[in-house]
């Protein structure tokens, strides 16, 4: 069996997986049947380049940003018209989010789609970042740009279940902080999936 976190992601994108969604904590929440979702995709972007530790590159988002204001995201956004595919609009999103230059990305595979709380349906892109860049934050939609150890968000272990008030009532959600930063909600269940299936380092 594979002892790093790579060739274990490698090795579970094999295995059977199911869509996510911000609910899945709470179970007896009944969503309307005929809601629509809108297409999105973000990149699950995992940096190895350099000589240390594969991390996972995430970001901060703008605190005046109507959805999710401050929260730790992937880079990431809606599906425009120009888009081919979701791995497009990963891409781009990306690129102009962060600065990462597409090139930059070795894509590994899309992973089950993840319904969020905003009516989205957001397929996550899994991809390596094996060339060194310049992040460079877009003002208007990000405060800032980080990196978190790889194994640390795939050990099952380093997550939590917590809950706040949502719309007048309890919503529990995972959480899986790293240092200053308090990563939740969607981003951290997206994570929690693959960890999983990766699991820590032996």
């Amino acid at each position: 069996m594979a002892t790093d976190p790579l060739s274990r992601l490698r090795a579970s994108l094999s295995q059977p997986w199911t869509h996510s969604s911000d609910y899945d904590l709470n179970p007896g929440l009944v969503l309307p049947e005929n809601r629509v979702l809108r297409p999105a995709a973000v990149l699950v972007g995992i940096a190895t380049y350099g000589q240390g530790e594969p991390r996972l590159v995430l970001t901060k988002r703008a605190s005046h940003l109507r959805n999710h204001p401050g929260q730790i995201a992937f880079p990431g956004g809606r599906k425009d018209e120009g888009d081919k595919d979701l791995v497009a609009t990963a891409l781009r999103e990306a690129e102009e989010e962060i600065g990462l230059p597409p090139a930059a990305v070795e894509i590994l595979g899309a992973l089950p789609p993840h319904e969020t709380v905003t009516g989205y349906q957001v397929t996550p892109i899994l991809g390596l970042i094996a060339q060194d860049f310049t992040p460079r934050p877009q003002p208007d939609e990000v405060a800032e740009i980080f990196s978190a150890p790889f194994d640390h968000v795939m050990n099952p272990a380093r997550f939590r279940i917590e809950q706040r008030i949502w719309r007048g009532t309890w919503r529990k959600y995972y959480a899986v902080p790293w240092g200053p930063y308090y990563i939740w909600g969607a981003t951290a269940r997206i994570l929690r999936g693959l960890a999983d299936r990766v699991g820590p380092c032996a």
